[in-house]
C-alpha cells in the first residue's frame, strides 16, 4: 500500500502493563535442578505458559481453592496468586485439567489409545476419528524495508522503506457437513508470513490466513506441548502423567495466557551499514528508540491482550457465522520511512517483524443427536437398527458396525420431522472406568436429548443388564435426558417371564418400556413412534 512518509510517531494506543507490574526483571531461574521447570524466563516476559513439576505426597497445597464451569463440567485448581510479572497463576494436577479423566492425559502423551482406536476402524473399513491433537502456528510479521528515495534529480533521497505485512491468523470455523469425524484435519496448522516492506513506501503483503473446519460438536482445549512433557517424564523412572502437576499463566479472568518468544521492546532492529553496538553509542538513536521502545510496548500489550485461550476451552456445538480467531499473526516490522528525524536524516536501519505464536490443542468430538442408543454386546442393537431400517428406507448415514459410534437418522411420516440416533458400540460392564474404550464411546451419548437402553430379554437378567448400562451411562449423562428401554429377542422369553419384572422396574422409574422381535418386525413400528416421542421433546 502506498503511503505518504512521515516521521515515526507514538500512536494514541495506551501501553498494557498488566496490573501496574514492572514488566523486566531480571531473575533467572534454575533449570538444572530436580523439581525442573520448562518455563524458561526472558528478560521481560515469560516464554512459556506453564510449569511443570512432579507431585511431592509432602507437600502441602499450594494457593486456595477455586474452580470454574465449563462444557466438561467444573475444573477444579488452585489459585496461587500473582507472579513477579503480574500475570495470574492456577496450580492443577494434568488429571484435573481433564476433569479428572485419565484416558485423555494418555491419549494425549502416549498416544496408546488412538492406536488402538484407530486399528479398529481400519478393520471396519471406515475412516472415524473423534479425538485430534493440533500444532497450530500463526505467521511472523514481515520486515521492514530500509530504502531511499532516488531519481534524476535526487540521487541520494528521504528514507521511503515500507513496513513488512502482518503475519496470518489461524481461525476455527465450525461447520456442519463432514459431520462426524475429524479425521480430515491434519496434525499441523501454519499461516503464512507478511512478507517484507519494499521501497517507494510499500508495506508488505498479509500473510495468508488459515481456517481450520471442525465438525459441530467438537470441543477444542489447550494443551501443553506433548513432545516436552514426554522428554520431562523421561528424566524420571515410575512416574506416570498422573503424578505431574501444572502450574498455568491466566489472565486473571479464566484464560490461559500464551507468550510468543521473542525481542523485547527496544530491541529487533535491523542494520544495512553499521552494526548495533555503532548506533546504539550514538545519542541520536537512543532518543529514537526510546520513543521506540513505547511502540514496541503497546504491540506487546496488544499480543498480550490477544494471545489468550479460555481455561476450559470451546464449545463448538453450533455453526459459526464467521470464523472465531485462534491465534493471531505477528506485527509487521516498520520501515526506515518511520525514523526521518531533524538528528537522523539517513536511517539506515528498520525493525523485524514479530513473531507468531505456535500451541498445541486437542480436539474432541462429540456426536450430536437427539437420541443416543446404548447396549451391552450382543444385546441385539445391530438387529435392531436393520429392522428399523427395513421398517424405513429412508434411513440415512447409518454403517452397521460393533466397533464405532455412528450417526442415523429416521424418518417417520411426511408432516413429521425426522430424529437422529447416535448408536454407541457395545458398552461392557466397567466402561466408565475406561474398560473396553468405554469413555471413548460414552462421550457421544452426552450431547443427546434422550436415552434409548437396548436389553436383552434371552439373558439370565435383564434388569441387571439395565442396571449396568444405567451405572456406567452415570447420572451425569443422564441428567435431564428421557429414557426408553427397548427390550429385544422378545420371542425368546417364555411367557414373559423376563419381560414382566423389567416391564415393572422401568415404569417405576417413570420411563418407557417397548418389547419388540427384530427378525420378525414385531413391534418396530411402535418402536420408532416412541423413539419419535422422546426426540421432538427434545427439540
Amino acid at each position: 500500500m502506498l503511503r505518504r512518509g512521515v516521521p515515526w510517531r507514538v500512536s494514541g494506543l495506551t501501553p498494557r502493563p498488566w496490573l501496574s507490574r514492572r514488566w523486566y526483571s531480571s531473575q533467572i531461574e534454575d533449570i538444572d535442578g530436580e523439581d525442573e521447570t520448562l518455563e524458561f524466563r526472558s528478560d521481560y516476559l515469560p516464554e512459556s505458559s506453564y510449569h511443570l513439576r512432579f507431585r511431592d505426597p509432602e507437600e502441602p497445597p499450594r494457593g486456595t481453592p477455586a474452580s470454574i464451569k465449563g462444557p466438561e463440567g467444573v475444573l477444579h485448581y488452585r489459585d496461587v496468586g500473582v507472579d513477579e510479572y503480574g500475570f495470574q497463576e492456577a496450580d492443577m494436577s494434568l488429571s484435573d485439567y481433564f476433569y479428572g479423566n485419565p484416558n485423555h492425559t494418555h491419549n494425549v502423551f502416549y498416544g496408546t489409545k488412538m492406536a488402538m482406536a484407530n486399528q479398529a476402524r481400519k478393520v471396519e473399513g471406515r475412516t472415524f476419528v473423534d479425538l485430534r491433537i493440533l500444532r497450530a502456528s500463526s505467521g511472523a510479521g514481515g520486515n521492514g524495508c530500509i530504502s531511499f528515495f532516488r531519481d534524476a534529480n535526487a540521487p541520494t533521497g528521504p528514507p521511503d522503506g515500507g513496513d513488512g505485512g502482518d503475519g496470518g491468523n489461524v481461525y476455527i470455523s465450525v461447520v456442519e457437513r463432514n459431520m462426524g469425524s475429524l479425521h480430515r484435519l491434519t496434525r499441523t496448522y501454519t499461516a503464512k508470513p507478511g512478507t517484507s516492506g519494499k521501497g517507494s513506501q510499500l508495506d508488505g503483503k498479509h500473510g495468508d490466513d488459515v481456517i481450520i473446519e471442525v465438525p459441530v460438536g467438537t470441543t477444542l482445549r489447550w494443551i501443553p506441548d506433548p513432545f516436552v512433557l514426554k522428554k520431562y517424564l523421561s528424566r524420571r523412572e515410575n512416574q506416570a502423567v498422573e503424578d505431574v502437576m501444572m502450574t498455568l499463566k491466566t489472565s486473571g479472568t479464566g484464560e490461559i495466557q500464551m507468550f510468543r518468544d521473542d525481542y523485547a521492546p527496544g530491541e529487533g532492529w535491523s542494520f544495512s551499514e553499521y552494526d548495533d553496538e555503532y548506533y546504539r553509542a550514538k545519542d541520536y538513536f537512543d532518543e529514537l528508540n526510546t520513543k521506540v521502545k513505547q511502540y514496541d510496548e503497546e504491540v506487546v500489550g496488544m499480543e498480550v491482550t490477544s494471545d489468550r485461550f479460555p481455561l476450559v476451552g470451546i464449545d463448538c456445538s453450533k455453526p459459526t457465522t464467521k470464523p472465531i480467531l485462534l491465534l493471531s499473526g505477528g506485527k509487521g516490522g516498520l520501515g526506515n520511512m518511520h525514523f526521518l528525524t531533524s538528528n537522523i536524516r539517513n536511517p539506515r536501519f528498520a525493525k523485524r517483524g514479530r513473531k507468531g505464536l505456535t500451541a498445541y490443542f486437542l480436539l474432541e468430538l462429540k456426536l450430536i443427536a437427539d437420541l443416543g442408543l446404548v447396549g451391552l454386546p450382543n444385546a441385539g442393537k445391530s438387529s435392531l437398527l436393520r429392522a428399523i431400517s427395513r421398517a424405513r428406507p429412508r434411513v440415512g448415514h447409518w454403517e452397521f458396525t460393533t466397533l464405532q459410534p455412528t450417526i442415523g437418522t429416521i424418518f417417520t411420516s411426511i408432516d413429521s420431522d425426522p430424529f437422529t440416533v447416535a448408536d454407541i458400540p457395545g458398552i461392557v460392564r466397567g466402561a466408565s472406568a475406561n474398560r473396553g474404550m468405554g469413555l471413548d464411546f460414552l462421550r457421544h451419548i452426552e450431547r443427546s436429548g434422550g436415552l434409548v437402553f437396548v436389553v436383552s430379554l434371552e439373558s439370565a437378567s435383564p434388569q441387571a443388564d439395565l442396571q449396568v448400562l444405567i451405572d456406567e451411562v452415570g447420572p451425569r449423562r443422564m441428567k435431564g435426558k428421557k429414557v426408553l428401554v427397548v427390550a429385544t429377542k422378545a420371542d425368546l422369553s417364555d411367557d414373559g417371564a423376563n419381560y414382566q419384572p423389567l416391564r415393572a422396574h422401568v415404569e417405576a422409574q417413570g420411563w418407557q418400556i417397548v418389547p419388540v422381535c427384530a427378525p420378525e418386525g414385531h413391534n418396530i413400528e411402535r418402536c420408532i413412534r416412541l423413539m419419535g416421542d422422546i426426540a421432538r421433546d427434545h427439540h
